[in-house]
């Protein structure tokens, strides 16, 4: 196996951007950049990686908001959120200064993701699967080869992701984790937003909002 991932926690939300690498190619994408995005290039630099795209699980400002000033330095494809998400990414302007957060201007990904389609990192593949409910474009990416789920804020250790922001629906959110996520085999590993790991057999035992 040589598929390697590094949680790196930025942004004053203490948001998990995970550094996904095939160590055998070198090649490298980055989840859901908020920010801190000289961190961020450090970390690339330090592993000698060479980034060939940005995945954006959702368009909240902690997830999204370092994406331009990313590619100030790296041209790279922004793959994802889905569709239904534009209107928090053309928002950013807004809610990075309603929060204190470098300001970021508004933008649209190279591509919009739907369920079902395939990412790669060097010869790994991640599924995309759509998840709406916390916010109604968000995506999750899956490799089974690796066991590794990237949820975003859609599952955590032991809760859910919050419902009460602009178009989050809560029967949403808990059918699309029970119908989708908790069929992915119990072994997997998930990286979430925000917080410590956890795994799907873990959430299927203890989750308290199932």
């Amino acid at each position: 196996m040589t598929l390697r991932y590094e949680i790196l926690s930025i942004t004053p939300f203490r948001q998990n951007c995970t550094l996904i690498w095939d160590d055998e190619s070198g090649e490298a994408v980055l989840t859901d950049v908020g920010g801190d995005v000289p961190f961020l290039l450090q970390e690339l630099a330090n592993r000698k990686l060479t980034l060939t795209a940005i995945w954006l699980t959702h368009g909240h400002l902690d997830h999204a908001g370092g994406v331009v000033e990313m590619l100030k330095t790296h041209k790279v494809p922004v793959l994802g959120p889905h569709r239904e998400d534009e209107f928090l990414l053309q928002s950013l302007p807004q809610t990075t200064a309603q929060y204190g957060f470098p300001v970021s201007p508004a933008f649209s990904p190279n591509r919009w993701l739907e369920e079902g389609e395939t990412l790669t990192v060097g010869r790994y593949a991640f599924q995309v699967l759509h998840i709406p409910g916390h916010t109604p474009g968000h995506v999750v990416f899956y490799c089974a080869e690796a066991e590794l789920l990237i949820a975003g804020d859609v599952l955590f250790y032991e809760t859910i992701g919050r419902t009460d922001f602009p178009r989050g629906n809560h029967t949403d959110l808990i059918n699309n984790i029970r119908n989708k996520l908790f069929a992915l085999p119990e072994t997997v590993q998930v990286v979430a937003g925000h917080g410590r790991m956890t795994s799907i057999g873990h959430e299927k035992r203890h989750n308290p909002f199932f």
